[in-house]
């Protein structure tokens, strides 16, 4: 498949960059993602906005991505599509006690979470990097 037209290595590449965007953000300015979740139990058109957009992106992600076993990166993200769209669903649904749950149990490990995520956004980066080239 061209490059161009891998939705797969995209995909990844694109996520990727997100969550490494995003980390470089809270390292950056320790506390932006606590304070980005008070924001959202704060408010329900931003919880609104927040969950409808993250429904759009993550249906893209899994309608962009086919269920092949015998590519592991095309699986993985529609695994993660999948996940966005639930998670999106669930912000949308009870997005106040979903975001108070994070909140108070992963409030001071946040820091942890961004270096996860991190890696995470790096593997995903390098792997979309890979399939495209």
């Amino acid at each position: 498949m061209a490059p161009e037209t891998d939705l797969t290595g995209w995909s990844s590449l694109l996520l990727g960059l997100f969550a490494l965007a995003a980390c470089i953000a809270e390292f950056r300015r320790a506390g932006t993602w606590k304070t980005m979740l008070e924001q959202m139990v704060a408010s329900p058109a931003i919880i609104l906005n927040v969950g409808l957009l993250e429904l759009v992106l993550g249906a893209i992600v899994y309608l962009a991505n086919p269920w092949a076993p015998q590519d592991w990166l095309a699986s993985l993200m529609k695994i993660l599509g999948g996940l966005m769209m639930l998670e999106a669903l669930a912000t949308l649904a009870v997005g106040d006690l979903y975001l108070d749950f994070w909140l108070k149990h992963v409030g001071e490990a946040l820091r942890a979470w961004a270096v996860v995520i991190l890696l995470v956004g790096a593997a995903l980066t390098i792997a979309g990097i890979h399939r495209l080239t």
